[in-house]
């Protein structure tokens, strides 16, 4: 497993980890219906473990989607997704 940051980058660049609740959500939920999701599991504010078979840029971007369908993330804001040294 992987260990994941998962940060909101606002519109001024100030870096923000993402609320246990926002990761919990797109983990329960798994509205990509790919299987290769499946291999996550929520470990925190800001934090994501992950297999090694889950991709980064498709996680970030299913979980930017995820993020502005639920009203998280505002327009101007973006998300980042990077893997954290051992």
């Amino acid at each position: 497993m992987r260990r994941l940051v998962i940060e909101r980058i606002d519109a001024g660049g100030g870096r923000h980890a993402c609320p246990l609740r926002w990761i919990d959500s797109f983990a329960m939920r798994n509205f990509t219906a790919d299987t290769v999701f499946d291999d996550t599991l929520p470990g925190g504010d800001g934090l994501l473990e992950a297999g090694k078979r889950v991709p980064l840029d498709r996680l970030q971007a299913a979980l930017e989607d995820w993020f502005r369908r639920k009203g998280y993330l505002k327009p101007e804001e973006r998300l980042e997704v990077t893997e954290s040294a051992p």
